[in-house]
């Protein structure tokens, strides 16, 4: 499927980072200084308390710093970089690991084809909250003992991560451009998520909908596991080097 697909839509979520060693910020594990991640990953936390907030995401930013893209990242980005413009890759996770792992497999070559389309934002970008510049964040020189407020080099307005926090609407741009990959791709691979968390869960019914087919890579059975054409059941870093040609 994957060598005769004419066009390859990937979704991946938090499984594919857990094997990096990407904490995912929820349960006991995720607590920090006693506060949960929908306490603090809020427009309202950040008008309230922006030094706070700013101090939890450098901590969290040095947390991803010290991981690195297994070779489940590799893999797709090496089927991306293959035929530039035939697999598109959307990703929920913001940890930037596809990013590192496209600039690492692109060497000489143009990354970009192996970019994702982050649908929840990107932890390793800084977006101003006044004019919404947007400029790349240097995650191995965060200071999690830093809580100060950085600012906008073009208005003076706050700066806060670009990701997408609780109560927030998703880009339409990047979610528009999800499904027009999805309604496009006859084939639709699943990697590491739950597929429950909407709308970017309902990518694999776009494309089954449009006649094409989904594959799924998971440790566990999930909710499309029944309409996946294929599920193949173990970790994505053993799993995707074996499969992608």
């Amino acid at each position: 499927m994957l060598r005769d697909a004419e066009r390859i839509v990937v979704l991946t979520g938090a499984g594919v980072s857990a094997e990096s060693g990407v904490p995912t910020f929820r349960g006991d594990g995720g607590l920090w200084k006693s506060y949960r991640p929908e306490e603090l990953a809020t427009p309202e936390a950040f008008a309230r308390d922006p030094g706070l907030v700013w101090e939890w995401y450098r901590w969290r930013r040095s947390l991803v710093a010290r991981c690195a893209p297994n070779p489940g990242h590799h893999a797709l980005a090496r089927l991306a970089l293959a035929q530039p413009g035939r697999t598109t890759i959307v990703t929920q996770n913001v940890d930037g690991l596809h990013h590192r792992a496209a600039r690492a497999e692109a060497r000489e070559r143009d990354p970009k084809p192996a970019f994702p389309i982050e649908v929840h934002g990107a932890i390793h970008r800084d977006r101003c909250s006044g004019c919404s510049h947007v400029e790349d964040a240097d995650l191995a020189a965060a200071d999690p003992a830093d809580s100060g407020i950085p600012r906008c080099a073009r208005c003076g307005s706050p700066l806060r991560p670009d990701v997408v926090w609780f109560g927030e609407a998703l880009d339409p741009a990047m979610i528009g451009a999800a499904f027009a990959a999805a309604e496009e791709a006859d084939l639709c691979l699943v990697v590491g998520t739950s597929a429950l968390v909407y709308p970017a869960a309902s990518l694999p019914d776009v494309t089954r909908a449009r006649g094409g087919r989904v594959v799924e890579v998971n440790l566990d059975s999930t909710p499309l596991t029944p309409y996946a054409w294929k599920s193949l059941k173990g970790p994505s870093g053993s799993i995707l080097p074996r499969i992608v040609p």
